[in-house]
């Protein structure tokens, strides 16, 4: 039997209604902020990625699906959404309009990694880029936003972490002060991170061998902003405190992404356990030049929808996510299927979700199916009922039923909601 590849998972019919769930939330809530949905193709070519993310990251050097085509390109699976964005940006000239280009996405991702838990080689993100401004102001507004999604999807709990990076220069002498901190702890390190150490010593920070996990625990490093990126921190401070966005401050939120600069940030939830990271942003000023577009400041986050989903899971899930079938039709006999069948059509056309059983079966087993449905009501067609033109109309949460009229069936089903 031919299964789905490792790393992969289908999502089911009856798991669907929650992802629906948090995309609709999601869009409401990116509406109400003025952000506009793109959707972005999944291959790309390989070197958008590599010149983004950084050549000496794992996502490039060991979990990017990379492959040529029938062309000879090199292509690549999208590991992140960020990169594709700010290509859509520059290619079609999104900047023309004037302000800021606000975007959200929602779609699969592609990494080549262990799977585990909340985590697989195809993950799905729903995040945002707000690309055109420097102003602490967007920095503010983009992270409230990210609390009050979750606020909207009933996820309690939640962690909001901050630090800033400064911009390529202080990026720089955080970079020196972090490996001045790690240098005596070289020994300790494991073989990936002496090699990060010289590359990319901020990626140590996210490394999971245990021995790392130790030694970056213990590395404390003032900041190293300029005047100009502390106050611009300082700003941002300010205006979450303003709007009453609680957070931490956390000089381990590095961000190993090399176009992360100023402003990052995570949000973590309790109930995720060790790997608690449910949200995951910050500013990248250089990535649009670097991409071959004018010089033009952006930011923005991406959460984790399995993360999102284990984190509803263990909360308390809306009950609006399990709506079942609204109306299921039962009938006494054969000799009706065919009125049965013509008044299924007519409560489908006037908008009203509704079942029938397709095989022949008594009415006690198509109660059942009506059970396992969820159906909030029951019209049963009996033959003397249907003699005087009339059905009988069963409440299947509070076990009540009437007897209604054919012609009326729908209006009273919306009246006794």
């Amino acid at each position: 039997m031919i299964k789905a590849l490792r790393g992969t998972k289908d999502i089911l019919p009856e798991e669907i209604s929650l992802w629906n769930f948090i995309e609709s939330i999601g869009r409401n809530i990116f509406n109400i902020y003025g952000y506009k949905e793109i959707r972005t193709p999944i291959i790309e070519e390989a070197g958008l990625f590599i010149r983004s993310i950084g050549d000496v990251t794992d996502i490039v050097q060991k979990e990017m699906y990379v492959f040529s085509d029938r062309g000879g390109r090199n292509i690549a699976l999208r590991p992140e959404a960020t990169a594709s964005i700010v290509r859509a940006y520059i290619e079609n000239s999104l900047f023309q309009s004037g302000g800021v280009a606000k975007l959200f996405y929602m779609g699969p991702m592609f990494r080549s990694e262990r799977p585990q838990q909340g985590r697989q080689r195809q993950f799905y993100q729903i995040g945002l880029e707000a690309i055109g401004s420097d102003s602490p102001f967007i920095d503010v507004e983009v992270i409230a936003l990210a609390a009050k999604f979750l606020e909207h999807l009933g996820i309690k709990k939640f962690h909001v972490k901050l630090n800033s990076l400064g911009c390529q220069k202080d990026k720089i002498r955080v970079i020196e002060k972090h490996k001045e901190s790690f240098r005596p702890h070289f020994e300790k390190l494991c073989e990936t991170c002496k090699d990060r150490f010289d590359k990319n010593v901020l990626r140590i920070f996210d490394c999971k061998e245990d021995s790392c996990k130790v030694v970056a625990e213990n590395i404390k490093v003032e900041s190293a902003l300029c005047s100009e990126c502390a106050e611009h921190f300082e700003k941002v401070k300010a205006g979450l405190e303003a709007i009453n966005i609680q957070y931490t401050l956390d000089n381990k939120i590095v961000r190993g992404l090399d176009y992360y600069t100023k402003t990052v940030f995570e949000i973590t939830q309790e109930s995720l356990g060790a790997k608690d990271a449910i949200c995951a942003g910050g500013r990248y000023n250089n990535l649009v030049r670097e991409l071959g577009g004018k010089d033009t400041p952006a930011i923005g986050f991406a959460f984790g929808m399995e993360r999102l989903i284990m984190a509803l899971e263990k909360g308390s899930v809306p009950c609006a996510l399990c709506p079942g079938c609204g109306v299921f039709i039962a009938l006494t006999g054969d000799a009706l299927y065919n009125e049965a069948f013509k008044l299924l059509d007519s409560l489908r056309s006037a908008g009203i979700s509704s079942e029938i059983d397709y095989d022949t079966k008594s009415l006690k087993a198509q109660m059942r199916k009506a059970e396992k449905l969820g159906a909030k009501y029951v019209v049963i067609l009996g033959e003397e009922e249907f003699k005087h033109g009339k059905v009988i109309i069963r409440d299947m949460a509070k076990h009540e039923q009437k007897e209604a009229r054919l012609e009326e069936i729908a209006s009273v089903l919306r009246a006794w909601q």
